[in-house]
């Protein structure tokens, strides 16, 4: 992943690479028409000389017809040829051939001028062919020089972006480190550093706002999640305390002893469903500190010999496999929680004389349980999702797992293999 400046420098130096290239035969063009252009201003010169030199000269006619065929001998590429009928018009040429002053075969270009010109008052036509030096070399020197420069912006611009990203954007720099470490449940929001930019001055009161309702919502929602857990569990111990007594009394009729069996059962699962919601609540609202060092191995031992019991009543046989000194980062009471839903959910859901396999190391935790039919992924960590009837089941067991999941950064898999149910957590890069 690239940074901001990182990106911008890339589109620039693509941007001037093409210019670059670009310009390349652009200079062939340009030079070649100047070249052209001057040689065509030097041919005409050459002309006007070549005429009056002729005519300064005091000699007779027949000396002067002497002095054009000894010239035409010794200039075999400028040409002056007596005419009758003097051209309308000047003509300029480009022409490919090869070079006479050279022995081996050179091929180059000319450039090429067919004018009028008088000597004594008669008409000829003057040929003048000029060697156009060859424009490539040329090219080639500006392009590589162009190539430095270019090179030159290119370093330029990443060394004025890494001062850049030192000073400009340290403000941003400095944003961003302190919403890293914000933590909702603290009291206030960061105090961002002050700067006279306006655009991250902006950013920076926009976040301050936003950070404020955040606390304070937060406030309200564990202000009203521990109202309502008080004011909940307190008539639902009263009842439970007035059903127990009521089932002590040796007045009822066995109807009336069901019917206030049933109402103790309904009241023990509100109960525990009231514990969960406000558990998942807590998770919710960051209430819950993740940052210490869990003994996830002694943590999941006594969380075993807690429920042993359960495991010999249903005759289950339990394969373990634990690491020793198996440490993660989290926080000890969710650690605790998760392993005992775990553990309780492959219990109840194992039948009689059932298997569950417990397996710990360094990078994963699982639980496994036999089972007939694989459950749907879907609706498995959805809460009030029941994947059984069980009876004492709430539908929020495996949702609080994922939830604690989720704020610890682990995995959570649910695979269905050889008539097993596999609960997999992998602890990625929050293992110590």
């Amino acid at each position: 992943m690239k940074n901001l400046l990182q990106k911008s420098l890339k589109q620039l130096s693509i941007f001037a690479f093409i210019v670059f290239v670009l310009s390349i035969p652009s200079y062939f063009l340009l030079v070649d028409w100047i070249w052209i252009k001057e040689l065509d201003e030097n041919n005409k010169l050459i002309a006007q000389r070549i005429e009056n030199e002729f005519n300064s000269q005091k000699t007779a006619d027949a000396t002067i017809e002497q002095n054009i065929k000894f010239w035409n001998d010794i200039q075999p590429v400028s040409k002056i040829k007596s005419t009758t009928e003097p051209l309308k018009k000047d003509s300029l040429y480009t022409i490919r051939r090869q070079n006479i002053y050279f022995n081996t075969e050179s091929i180059d270009r000319f450039r090429g001028l067919m004018t009028n010109i008088k000597i004594k008052d008669k008409n000829y036509v003057l040929v003048v062919e000029t060697n156009i030096e060859e424009t490539e070399e040329t090219v080639v020197y500006i392009a590589s020089i162009t190539l430095v420069f270019f090179l030159i912006l290119v370093i330029g611009f990443w060394l004025l972006n890494r001062r850049m990203s030192k000073t400009i954007w340290l403000p941003f720099q400095d944003t961003l480190k302190k919403l890293k470490s914000f933590k909702l449940n603290s009291d206030s929001s960061p105090d961002f550093l002050q700067t006279d930019i306006k655009e991250f001055a902006e950013l920076n009161t926009t976040l301050d706002k936003l950070l404020q309702h955040n606390i304070h919502t937060y406030n309200n929602q564990k202000e009203f999640t521990e109202n309502a857990s008080h004011e909940l569990q307190t008539p639902l111990a009263i009842l439970k305390n007035k059903i127990d007594l009521l089932l002590q009394s040796d007045d009822l009729t066995e109807k009336q002893y069901l019917i206030a069996e049933e109402m103790n059962k309904a009241l023990i699962r509100s109960s525990r469903i009231n514990k969960n919601l406000l558990l998942l609540a807590k998770i919710e609202n960051s209430q819950f500190d993740d940052s210490d060092e869990v003994k996830f191995d002694e943590i999941l031992i006594q969380s075993l010999e807690t429920l042993q019991q359960h495991v010999i009543e249903k005759n289950i046989i339990l394969k373990k496999s634990i690491e020793n000194s198996v440490v993660v980062k989290g926080n000890n009471s969710l650690v605790e929680v998760l392993i005992n839903n775990l553990l309780i959910n492959a219990i109840r859901h194992s039948a009689m004389n059932g298997s569950i396999l417990v397996k710990l190391s360094s990078n994963q935790f699982q639980v496994s349980n036999t089972g007939e039919l694989s459950l749907d992924p879907h609706l498995l960590f959805k809460r009030f999702s029941r994947i059984s009837n069980h009876p004492n089941g709430s539908g929020l067991g495996l949702s609080i797992v994922s939830e604690i999941c989720k704020i610890h950064h682990w995995n959570i898999q649910y695979t269905f293999n050889d008539n097993y149910h596999n609960f997999i957590i992998s602890f990625h890069s929050t293992q110590q």
